[in-house]
């Protein structure tokens, strides 16, 4: 018998799921499956439920819900045999996207059973895993935003893009050590991103892949208000390379330094974080977590 936990947010995106028992005995047959469900209530709760699930013996555990929820229950199995499905619930859904899952509940939850599991690339930064992207600058302000929203829709995003855009303030002077290259510079962005799309089909690094064994960074340098209006374009068109200010490189290692001792700002998978300490240290490690896609 193989055992199948699923881990639901009941909140994400409309929080009309119909994941139940009923509808799940149509896909896995008793005689083969013992299925059990749990739902979070508050932050972090995925990452507990998936630690007592680990701890009972899952063989396959299904995040249901957004970015946020594929984060806490897919940080828990890195390094695992565990096998890590996802049912995309939230509003971006960006790494369900990219290893090209289907938003439709029925279609996603039929795929659990008929598709392969395949290995990817897991980021790290500081003590912390991501699965799609992380950030320092304009990204992480416009998360912020969105956070203190009352809506996860498209609109509410553009909208929290916008408010960041107009209260954003450049900080100090940060050192960025990639490649065996030191750039210092003012940021409006560093992006580091270990898949091609961060939700809503929004990309800023367009050829990024889960399963390439590199980083993909992209470090955005200050520019006027005026010119951070047409690198939104670009960024819409999936061309953030254009503008001048806009560097591209590739690595296995990344690390961001500033000069004054305060936590930096920052946006893991879509949320909202302050990271402590002198550094931030980003790192990948190949082929870590094992995805049904």
């Amino acid at each position: 018998m193989k055992h199948i936990h699923f881990i639901v947010n009941p909140v994400s995106g409309s929080g009309n799921q119909p994941i139940n028992q009923k509808f799940l005995k149509k896909f896995f047959d008793e005689r083969e499956y013992v299925v059990t469900i749990k739902k979070s209530t508050y932050k972090k709760h995925a990452k507990v439920l998936t630690e007592s699930s680990i701890d009972e013996g899952a063989h396959i555990i299904v995040a249901c819900g957004g970015d946020g929820t594929i984060n806490e229950v897919a940080s828990c199995l890195v390094n695992t045999n565990i096998v890590l499905g996802i049912i995309p619930l939230g509003s971006g859904n960006g790494l369900a996207s990219n290893l090209k899952i289907p938003k439709d509940i029925e279609r996603a939850t039929a795929l659990i059973k008929t598709a392969s599991v395949n290995k990817i690339d897991v980021g790290c930064v500081n003590e912390h895993y991501f699965f799609s992207n992380t950030g320092i600058g304009i990204d992480a302000q416009v998360i912020r935003h969105y956070e203190n929203s009352n809506e996860r829709k498209l609109i509410s995003y553009l909208k929290s893009s916008l408010k960041a855009l107009r209260c954003f303030k450049y900080k100090n002077k940060i050192t960025v050590e990639v490649n065996g290259h030191t750039i210092q510079t003012h940021p409006f962005l560093v992006f580091v991103s270990n898949s091609n799309e961060m939700g809503y089909k929004i990309s800023l690094t367009p050829m990024a892949s889960l399963q390439d064994g590199l980083l993909d960074i992209l470090i955005v340098s200050k520019m006027s208000r005026l010119k951070s209006l047409y690198f939104g374009l670009l960024i819409l068109l999936k061309k953030p390379h254009l503008i001048k200010e806009a560097k591209c490189y590739q690595s296995k290692k990344v690390i961001i330094r500033q000069t004054n001792q305060s936590a930096y700002e920052t946006q893991i998978d879509g949320e909202f974080f302050n990271i402590d300490g002198e550094a931030i240290n980003i790192s990948l490690l190949e082929k870590s977590l094992q995805v049904i896609f």
